[in-house]
């Protein structure tokens, strides 16, 4: 039976990402023999491909380590994802699923963005020691990574990023980012054609933050360089600094 466009499209960019992902892995020595890590899964085309490469590597042989999925549900946030669509995807990606939830209360006056993200990184941190989780993996891909970079640069006068691999100083625990050589665009036409379900309710702040602004920057720079993002992502390793350590 002959293959449409789309499926020899989808069947091409998989290899393109899988090859990414995997150098990801293993430049900046992300996944080790025996790891137990925990995905934070928020609905997004991002931690949805996370939890596929994840749960599709976790089935080779070597290194062998293991993969659990959960959703943080914030009661004080209007944004949501479907729950039972979530449990089916993890489990067709051969990963265990949990929900925790949690809420912010007396602080919510405070920035929004910076609430939503404390709580739910602190959940997944409280789920990863429950779990014996020693690896907590995000879905940031280079175009987040780029974009903390001018961020910090433009708004804070330094220059860092949210690096690949980063060791906790106050817990033994690693924060990975297996998608960091993936850009965004080709994720989510990964996910168009993968036929990825969008989350039920979007962020109401996700079209207003300075991340935003930073897109589009980036765009405007890619207008001048096509290449803009490698080339920022060169200028990162170049500098000897601890946020962007050299590959392995």
């Amino acid at each position: 039976m002959q293959r449409t466009e789309e499926e020899i499209e989808l069947i091409r960019l998989r290899a393109r990402l899988t090859k990414r992902f995997h150098r990801a892995c293993a430049d900046y020595g992300l996944i080790a023999d025996g790891d137990h890590i925990l995905v934070g899964v928020s609905g997004g085309k991002d931690s949805l491909a996370l939890v596929e490469f994840l749960g599709r590597r976790a089935q080779v042989y070597v290194p062998r380590f293991r993969v659990t999925a959960v959703y943080v549900r914030l009661k004080e946030r209007s944004y949501q994802s479907d729950i039972e669509y979530l449990q089916r995807f993890c489990a067709s990606a051969r990963v265990p699923f949990i929900v925790r939830d949690t809420e912010i209360g007396a602080e919510e006056k405070k920035d929004p963005c910076f609430l939503c993200s404390w709580y739910r990184r602190k959940a997944l941190f409280d789920v990863a020691q429950e779990l014996g989780c020693n690896k907590i993996a995000l879905g940031h891909h280079k175009d987040d990574i780029v974009e903390t970079l001018l961020m910090n640069l433009i708004f804070q006068g330094s220059i860092g990023t949210i690096p690949p691999l980063l060791q906790m100083e106050k817990m033994p625990i690693q924060m990975i980012r297996p998608l960091c050589l993936l850009e965004e665009s080709d994720i989510a036409r990964y996910a168009e054609l993968s036929g990825y379900e969008k989350q039920l309710k979007a962020c109401p702040f996700e079209k207003e933050s300075s991340r935003t602004q930073m897109k589009n920057l980036v765009s405007q720079l890619e207008q001048l360089n096509p290449n803009v993002r490698d080339s920022i992502w060169g200028a990162m390793e170049n500098i000897k600094t601890d946020y962007l350590p050299k590959r392995k």
